[in-house]
């Protein structure tokens, strides 16, 4: 039981993790998976699978 416990903690901090570093972009921007909005355009990525956004 402890194992789970400690496995379970440990994926909620690889998920919470993931969260800050999809959140926020470069240099104010944000991310976003495929393209950016049309009112946005890029200014960067943020990982292989989005793009850092600003607008």
């Amino acid at each position: 039981m402890k194992i789970l416990f400690l496995l379970f903690l440990l994926i909620l901090l690889l998920l919470h993790g993931a969260e800050g570093k999809r959140g926020r972009g470069l240099q104010g921007g944000y991310c976003s998976y495929g393209e950016c909005p049309p009112d946005a355009w890029s200014i960067g990525r943020c990982s292989e699978d989005t793009l850092c956004c600003r607008g």
